[in-house]
């Protein structure tokens, strides 16, 4: 089986601040967050957990893992989206014409990133790579797999396991520290 779980949240989700691939911590909502989500999916078997490295799914990871016998691997490939000169933007929905909208209302649209971030492609590249290198393996073997992670990052997953379209990327939204079957 495999499973996609996002992080818990972050004083950064609270202001509706723009994260991408700034290193933002768990607050002690997101830290709650994770322990409950420990005691919910506490009878869920994983054989590995990969992981982004940004702080607030390593500790997510940790937190709902804790005394579990389940290694969690890091892996660059698993960061969040980069959004450029757009990270920390608070609330950009209020701003009408800003750029970056568009990754969210229209998806399949972002065909020119905007200055220093990641373009869909890229996204879909090394998430793509990531699915084709490690899990799909595994999973051809049996193991539980469990990918802890962001939600642009987890959606770009998503799309790929379930083959969905770049319109409908956001259509399986994860709430944080909900778990998802995929696959």
């Amino acid at each position: 089986m495999l499973y996609i779980m996002r992080h818990g949240r972050t004083d950064w989700n609270d202001s509706k601040k723009l994260q991408g691939q700034t290193d933002i911590p768990l607050n002690e909502e997101g830290r709650k967050m994770a322990r409950e989500a420990a005691a919910e999916y506490q009878h869920v078997h994983f054989d590995i957990c990969y992981c982004s490295p940004l702080i607030r799914a390593r500790e997510t990871a940790e937190i709902l893992l804790k005394d579990r016998d389940v290694p969690i691997v890091l892996d660059d490939r698993l960061k969040e989206m980069n959004f450029g000169i757009y990270e920390g933007i608070e609330n950009s929905f209020s701003i009408p014409d800003c750029p970056i909208n568009v990754f969210f209302w229209h998806p399949e649209q972002y065909t020119k990133p905007v200055e220093g971030a990641e373009s869909m492609e890229q996204l879909f590249a090394r998430t793509g790579e990531f699915l084709n290198e490690l899990v799909y393996p595994k999973l051809e073997d049996g193991k539980d797999i469990l990918i802890v992670g962001h939600g642009a990052m987890n959606c770009s997953i998503v799309c790929q396991v379930l083959d969905l379209p770049l319109s409908e990327f956001w259509s399986k939204g994860i709430p944080n520290c909900k778990l998802m079957q995929l696959k």
